[in-house]
Protein backbone atom coordinates (compact mmCIF):
# COMPACT_ATOMS: atom_id res chain seq x y z
CA UNK A 1 0.00 0.00 0.00
CA UNK A 2 2.03 2.97 -1.03
CA UNK A 3 0.61 6.16 -0.07
CA UNK A 4 2.22 9.57 -0.85
CA UNK A 5 1.71 11.90 2.46
CA UNK A 6 -0.66 14.48 0.79
CA UNK A 7 -3.01 11.33 0.71
CA UNK A 8 -2.08 10.51 3.99
CA UNK A 9 -2.89 13.55 5.45
CA UNK A 10 -6.03 13.37 3.84
CA UNK A 11 -7.47 10.17 4.78
CA UNK A 12 -6.30 11.00 8.62
CA UNK A 13 -8.19 13.94 8.12
CA UNK A 14 -11.42 11.87 7.15
CA UNK A 15 -11.11 9.75 10.52
CA UNK A 16 -13.49 10.22 13.71
CA UNK A 17 -11.87 10.72 16.96
CA UNK A 18 -11.45 7.11 18.43
CA UNK A 19 -9.67 6.13 14.71
CA UNK A 20 -7.23 8.79 15.31
CA UNK A 21 -6.64 7.84 18.12
CA UNK A 22 -5.69 4.08 17.38
CA UNK A 23 -3.77 5.56 15.02
CA UNK A 24 -1.68 7.54 17.06
CA UNK A 25 -0.84 3.86 19.01
CA UNK A 26 1.03 2.15 16.05
CA UNK A 27 4.22 1.56 17.33
CA UNK A 28 5.90 1.41 13.91
CA UNK A 29 5.25 4.34 11.62
CA UNK A 30 4.51 1.93 8.26
CA UNK A 31 1.68 0.11 10.59
CA UNK A 32 0.15 3.24 11.32
CA UNK A 33 0.20 4.88 7.75
CA UNK A 34 -1.26 1.32 6.74
CA UNK A 35 -4.14 1.55 9.02
CA UNK A 36 -4.72 5.57 8.39
CA UNK A 37 -5.15 4.88 4.63
CA UNK A 38 -7.04 1.72 5.27
CA UNK A 39 -10.13 3.71 7.25
CA UNK A 40 -9.55 6.67 5.16
CA UNK A 41 -10.03 4.23 2.08
CA UNK A 42 -13.41 3.02 3.69
CA UNK A 43 -14.54 5.74 4.78
CA UNK A 44 -14.55 7.16 0.76
CA UNK A 45 -15.74 4.23 -0.33
CA UNK A 46 -18.43 4.23 2.50
CA UNK A 47 -19.32 7.79 1.46
CA UNK A 48 -20.03 6.45 -2.40
CA UNK A 49 -21.77 4.20 -1.75
CA UNK A 50 -24.55 5.36 1.21
CA UNK A 51 -23.87 9.04 -0.56
CA UNK A 52 -22.98 10.53 2.69
CA UNK A 53 -19.71 13.08 3.99
CA UNK A 54 -16.97 10.12 4.52
CA UNK A 55 -15.84 11.55 7.17
CA UNK A 56 -19.80 11.53 9.18
CA UNK A 57 -20.21 7.78 8.17
CA UNK A 58 -20.58 6.15 11.90
CA UNK A 59 -19.54 2.40 12.30
CA UNK A 60 -20.95 0.03 15.10
CA UNK A 61 -19.15 -3.22 15.81
CA UNK A 62 -20.59 -6.67 17.00
CA UNK A 63 -20.01 -8.89 20.21
CA UNK A 64 -17.48 -10.42 18.34
CA UNK A 65 -16.33 -6.96 16.81
CA UNK A 66 -17.61 -7.51 13.28
CA UNK A 67 -18.37 -3.94 11.93
CA UNK A 68 -21.62 -2.48 10.47
CA UNK A 69 -22.87 0.88 9.70
CA UNK A 70 -24.75 2.39 12.17
CA UNK A 71 -27.24 4.18 10.34
CA UNK A 72 -27.49 1.87 7.13
CA UNK A 73 -28.12 -1.93 8.32
CA UNK A 74 -29.07 -3.14 4.71
CA UNK A 75 -25.31 -2.29 3.53
CA UNK A 76 -22.64 -4.53 4.79
CA UNK A 77 -19.03 -4.17 4.47
CA UNK A 78 -16.08 -6.15 5.04
CA UNK A 79 -12.31 -5.71 5.50
CA UNK A 80 -8.98 -7.09 5.80
CA UNK A 81 -5.53 -6.49 5.27
CA UNK A 82 -2.48 -8.65 4.95
CA UNK A 83 1.09 -7.65 4.04
CA UNK A 84 1.22 -4.67 1.68
CA UNK A 85 -2.79 -5.39 0.70
CA UNK A 86 -6.22 -4.36 2.48
CA UNK A 87 -9.34 -5.61 0.59
CA UNK A 88 -12.53 -4.33 1.39
CA UNK A 89 -16.04 -5.80 0.53
CA UNK A 90 -19.02 -4.20 0.11
CA UNK A 91 -22.65 -6.48 -0.03
CA UNK A 92 -26.52 -5.05 -0.16
CA UNK A 93 -28.55 -7.39 2.31
CA UNK A 94 -26.43 -10.02 2.68
CA UNK A 95 -24.04 -11.55 5.66
CA UNK A 96 -20.46 -11.68 4.17
CA UNK A 97 -17.20 -11.83 5.36
CA UNK A 98 -13.52 -11.24 3.95
CA UNK A 99 -9.98 -12.26 4.46
CA UNK A 100 -6.63 -12.08 2.50
CA UNK A 101 -3.08 -13.28 3.13
CA UNK A 102 0.33 -13.10 2.20
CA UNK A 103 1.01 -16.49 1.27
CA UNK A 104 4.08 -17.40 3.53
CA UNK A 105 6.34 -19.99 3.60
CA UNK A 106 8.53 -20.38 6.90
CA UNK A 107 6.23 -22.60 8.51
CA UNK A 108 5.19 -26.28 9.25
CA UNK A 109 1.87 -26.08 7.36
CA UNK A 110 0.08 -29.71 8.76
CA UNK A 111 1.42 -28.54 12.30
CA UNK A 112 -1.04 -25.19 11.83
CA UNK A 113 -3.73 -27.57 10.02
CA UNK A 114 -4.06 -30.10 12.85
CA UNK A 115 -5.31 -27.48 15.45
CA UNK A 116 -7.75 -25.36 13.05
CA UNK A 117 -8.32 -27.54 10.08
CA UNK A 118 -10.94 -30.23 9.77
CA UNK A 119 -10.28 -33.56 9.16
CA UNK A 120 -10.92 -33.51 6.15
CA UNK A 121 -9.07 -30.83 5.31
CA UNK A 122 -6.13 -31.77 6.50
CA UNK A 123 -6.22 -35.23 4.76
CA UNK A 124 -6.85 -33.08 1.34
CA UNK A 125 -3.59 -31.05 2.29
CA UNK A 126 -1.69 -34.56 2.96
CA UNK A 127 -2.65 -35.79 -0.76
CA UNK A 128 -0.86 -33.12 -2.24
CA UNK A 129 2.94 -32.65 -3.01
CA UNK A 130 4.69 -30.86 -0.11
CA UNK A 131 5.37 -28.46 -2.90
CA UNK A 132 1.79 -27.52 -3.42
CA UNK A 133 0.91 -27.51 0.18
CA UNK A 134 1.72 -24.35 1.46
CA UNK A 135 -0.45 -22.37 -1.46
CA UNK A 136 -3.56 -24.65 -0.38
CA UNK A 137 -2.78 -24.15 3.51
CA UNK A 138 -3.69 -20.66 2.74
CA UNK A 139 -6.48 -21.44 0.16
CA UNK A 140 -8.46 -22.77 2.75
CA UNK A 141 -7.14 -20.69 5.72
CA UNK A 142 -8.38 -17.09 3.52
CA UNK A 143 -11.74 -19.20 3.10
CA UNK A 144 -12.44 -20.30 6.43
CA UNK A 145 -11.68 -16.77 7.94
CA UNK A 146 -13.61 -15.65 5.83
CA UNK A 147 -16.21 -17.63 6.62
CA UNK A 148 -16.63 -16.96 10.98
CA UNK A 149 -16.28 -13.36 9.90
CA UNK A 150 -19.50 -13.30 7.89
CA UNK A 151 -21.22 -15.61 10.85
CA UNK A 152 -19.77 -13.05 13.21
CA UNK A 153 -19.02 -15.12 16.02
CA UNK A 154 -15.30 -14.67 15.75
CA UNK A 155 -12.25 -17.19 16.71
CA UNK A 156 -14.56 -18.55 19.28
CA UNK A 157 -16.32 -20.46 16.08
CA UNK A 158 -15.23 -24.00 15.89
CA UNK A 159 -12.60 -23.92 12.70
CA UNK A 160 -12.62 -27.73 12.42
CA UNK A 161 -16.53 -28.09 12.73
CA UNK A 162 -16.75 -27.11 8.38
CA UNK A 163 -15.08 -28.18 5.47
CA UNK A 164 -13.84 -26.09 2.64
CA UNK A 165 -12.50 -26.74 -1.63
CA UNK A 166 -8.63 -26.19 -0.97
CA UNK A 167 -7.83 -27.56 -4.54
CA UNK A 168 -8.33 -23.91 -6.81
CA UNK A 169 -7.40 -20.85 -6.75
CA UNK A 170 -10.41 -19.20 -8.21
CA UNK A 171 -13.21 -22.30 -7.52
CA UNK A 172 -13.98 -22.44 -3.98
CA UNK A 173 -17.24 -24.32 -2.08
CA UNK A 174 -18.06 -24.66 1.29
CA UNK A 175 -18.03 -29.02 1.58
CA UNK A 176 -20.01 -29.58 5.16
CA UNK A 177 -21.26 -27.99 7.96
CA UNK A 178 -21.22 -30.13 10.55
CA UNK A 179 -23.89 -28.88 13.17
CA UNK A 180 -26.62 -28.24 10.67
CA UNK A 181 -25.53 -30.34 7.53
CA UNK A 182 -28.34 -27.69 5.11
CA UNK A 183 -26.21 -24.67 6.45
CA UNK A 184 -23.66 -25.26 3.63
CA UNK A 185 -26.18 -24.38 0.80
CA UNK A 186 -27.06 -20.69 2.20
CA UNK A 187 -23.53 -20.15 1.95
CA UNK A 188 -21.70 -19.04 -1.64
CA UNK A 189 -17.91 -19.07 -1.25
CA UNK A 190 -15.32 -16.38 -3.52
CA UNK A 191 -11.81 -16.76 -3.86
CA UNK A 192 -9.64 -14.68 -5.82
CA UNK A 193 -6.20 -13.45 -6.20
CA UNK A 194 -5.40 -9.58 -5.10
CA UNK A 195 -2.27 -9.46 -5.97
CA UNK A 196 1.16 -11.48 -6.69
CA UNK A 197 2.07 -13.59 -3.93
CA UNK A 198 -1.75 -12.84 -1.72
CA UNK A 199 -4.68 -14.98 -1.59
CA UNK A 200 -7.93 -13.86 -0.69
CA UNK A 201 -11.74 -15.01 -0.01
CA UNK A 202 -15.23 -13.94 0.26
CA UNK A 203 -18.18 -16.08 1.79
CA UNK A 204 -21.29 -14.38 1.77
CA UNK A 205 -25.21 -15.82 2.90
CA UNK A 206 -27.40 -15.88 0.56
CA UNK A 207 -28.61 -15.51 -3.30
CA UNK A 208 -24.87 -13.30 -4.22
CA UNK A 209 -23.91 -15.32 -7.20
CA UNK A 210 -21.31 -12.99 -8.73
CA UNK A 211 -18.49 -10.33 -7.31
CA UNK A 212 -17.10 -7.93 -8.97
CA UNK A 213 -13.43 -7.02 -8.10
CA UNK A 214 -11.65 -3.77 -8.70
CA UNK A 215 -8.45 -2.03 -7.99
CA UNK A 216 -8.47 1.55 -5.86
CA UNK A 217 -6.11 2.87 -8.91
CA UNK A 218 -8.33 2.45 -10.84
CA UNK A 219 -11.58 3.30 -8.96
CA UNK A 220 -9.85 6.88 -8.46
CA UNK A 221 -8.45 7.06 -11.75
Amino acid sequence: MDINTDMQTYYFNLLASDEKEKAGKFYFEKDRRKYIAARGILRTLSGRYLNEDPKQVQFTYGEYGKPAYLQHPNLKFNISHSGEIVVLGFVHNYEFGIDVEFIKSNFDVLDIAQNFFSSKEIAALEKLPETLQNHAFFRCWTRKESFIKAKGSGLSFPLDKFTVSIDSDTEATLLETVWDSSEKKEWNVFSFVPAKGYLAALVARGDVRAVTYKNWDTIIS
